[in-house]
């Protein structure tokens, strides 16, 4: 579960550009590193007081790697207070990959929420559901399903998981 946590977690730490905020050590995210954001182009709304990164926009820190195809930062007064990730949204880091469509992370509050078709790999382990929240302050963290569409529920709304058994090297 620490690790679902932290696909969810530093894919949205990497891309906020505040400093100062709580990361348990637990997660292994060092805020330390410097966030590098590369895009296509940036808006700024200066009246609305929000910054839009979009096309190709790849943000890392450290060993985190996030893609998304936007990004935008809601920083009323200077502070950075909203991060929203949309489209195509891929998180790598060295214990996994996390993808989804939308992913929302409200600083203050310290909760991070990714969303649309979520999808936990590691190695070849996998998890999926439609929303994972991440509560960043007590590092506990939620995968949901989603209402089934179908009528006839195929795994559809519920989350899944399929853990495969480590392979023992003495039997090779």
């Amino acid at each position: 579960m620490k690790r679902i946590a932290r696909y969810a977690f530093v894919a949205l730490m990497a891309a906020s550009p505040t400093q100062g905020a709580t990361v348990p050590q637990e997660l292994g995210f060092d805020t330390d590193e410097p966030i590098a954001v590369n895009a296509d182009s940036f808006s700024a709304d200066l009246q609305g007081e929000t910054g839009t990164y979009s096309g190709n926009v790849l943000v890392v820190q450290g060993a985190i790697r996030l893609r998304a195809d936007e990004i935008t930062v809601a920083a009323p007064g200077g502070q950075a207070t909203r991060m929203e990730a949309r489209g195509g949204i891929v998180v790598e880091s060295p214990s996994g990959t996390a993808t989804g469509a939308l992913a929302i992370y409200d600083i203050p509050a310290q909760i991070i929420r990714l969303t649309g078709n979520v999808v936990l790999t590691n190695n070849a382990n996998v998890m999926r559901g439609n929303a994972l929240e991440v509560r960043i302050a007590d590092g506990r963290a939620t995968l949901t399903g989603g209402a089934a569409t179908n009528g006839q529920d195929q795994g559809q709304g519920r989350v899944q998981g399929l853990f495969v058994p480590a392979e023992d090297d003495d039997n090779q």
